[in-house]
């Protein structure tokens, strides 16, 4: 492989490589800095601070990193220490060597920038387009999940509370319940996307915008909106996005609250698809692959299982979001970036588990309508009915006395003493 990166990359992979995690496994983050970068170079070159040949050369050379696959160049650890200062470095040195004609990284390509404004955007940018992705997905879901309500709701089965027998209820009740909870944090999470098209570029380290010039400034969300196709704008206040890190704290809590959701009606599906014989056995799974390699023929939930082992990966990232938000220090949250990959992480994630859920397991779910009959006739929903009559007291006394079954034989004899 040829290095197109030069000395301060090398220096990143050498002294901050820990994790095992690269910026390369993030291509819309990597999408998102080079079109900031090419955004850059225009707003310097309307500005007078860039020459018209250079700003061709590194917007020539951001072309050919978009449209071609140079992961190999971006090794760089997504959560080294310096606020980002690598993977910036990364970029520049490589679009710098792209460009040729003497494009220095830091003079030109990194002109009127700073690595705290331009990773900032680039993450707004890219957790945009990931949550774009995410919806998809979701919408899918929530066709699936409409289709099964609705064919299962003409049948009885029996609702379960604190692991008990309740009363009865459409065999399609957990799947309305799980449809409308998708329903409504996606209305949710669709107001707040737009948080993200608010971004800090143009005011660099601390929000004071030392280094870039007001006519920089005059053109570089017009640039940015150029290239992006987004109608992007800043945030009130430049000192705010240095500073603090609740966006993509608010951010987490919307895709945590989405993964909560998908596990607990995993948790359901493996509780409700239990048996063959000595489960509730009130849902069949389609099997999908061997489900154990002890016993043949077994059917283990192995698709829910997934979706529940993502919230768990979920929650630990969110923990760590929510925590960089109150690590932040005086006039820069160095910690940003790490928050920023780990919400990406959560978000490709929870795609492509939601999407293998629902294509693996969710449409093939059916009804084993016998079982849930025979559910629905069981003895608490016919002393719920009577309790309406005769009042609770009464019926309570009676089933301590008797037992639910001989209870229920002399209601319907009329002996009520």
């Amino acid at each position: 492989m040829v290095e197109l990166y030069g000395e301060q990359t090398r220096l990143t992979l050498k002294n901050m490589s820990f994790s095992g995690v690269r910026i390369s496994e993030f291509p819309s983050y990597l999408t998102a800095l080079i079109q900031v970068k090419r955004a850059c170079a225009a707003a310097n070159c309307c500005a007078g601070y860039l020459s018209r040949e250079k700003k061709d050369a590194i917007c020539l050379a951001c072309d050919k990193l978009l449209q071609q696959d140079h992961s190999e160049q971006f090794q760089v650890d997504a959560f080294h220490g310096g606020g980002g200062i690598g993977t910036n470095m990364n970029v520049n040195e490589v679009i710098a060597s792209l460009a040729g004609r003497g494009i220095q990284p830091v003079d030109d390509v990194n002109m009127s920038q700073s690595t705290s404004d331009v990773c900032h955007t680039a993450l707004r940018l890219s957790l945009y387009r990931e949550v774009e992705r995410l919806k998809e997905v979701i919408r899918v879901i929530i066709d699936t999940t409409a289709e099964k309500a609705e064919a299962f709701q003409p049948y009885l089965t029996i609702a379960r509370t604190c692991w008990q027998d309740g009363m009865s209820v459409p065999a399609g009740a957990v799947l309305e319940g799980f449809l409308s909870a998708l329903l409504e944090q996606l209305e949710l999470l669709e107001n707040y996307q737009s948080t993200l098209l608010r971004v800090n570029l143009g005011w660099t380290v601390i929000g004071s915008g030392t280094g870039a010039p007001d006519g920089y400034r005059a053109y570089i969300i017009g640039a940015l909106r150029e290239v992006t196709g987004l109608p992007l704008s800043w945030k009130k206040s430049p000192y705010q996005a240095a500073q603090y890190t609740e966006d993509l704290s608010v951010l987490s809590v919307h895709i945590r609250v989405f993964s909560s959701i998908l596990a607990k009606f995993a948790r359901d599906v493996r509780l409700l698809a239990s048996g063959p014989e000595t489960g509730l056995g009130e849902w069949k799974i389609p099997a999908v692959q061997a489900g154990s390699s002890f016993f043949p023929g077994k059917v283990n939930p192995v698709m829910a299982e997934m979706m529940i082992q993502c919230d768990m990966l979920i929650g630990g990232n969110d923990s760590v979001i929510q925590g960089v938000l109150a690590q932040g220090e005086m006039h820069l949250n160095v910690w940003e970036d790490m928050a920023g990959f780990l919400l990406l992480q959560n978000i490709m994630r929870l795609s492509r588990a939601a999407e293998l859920f629902d294509r693996l397991c969710i449409r093939g779910i059916e009804l084993n309508e016998e079982t849930s009959r025979k559910y629905a006739r069981a003895s608490i929903p016919v002393v719920v009915d009577y309790k309406e009559r005769y009042g609770y007291k009464k019926l309570a006394l009676l089933v301590k006395k008797y037992g639910f079954e001989k209870a229920i034989e002399r209601i319907r004899e009329g002996e009520l003493d």
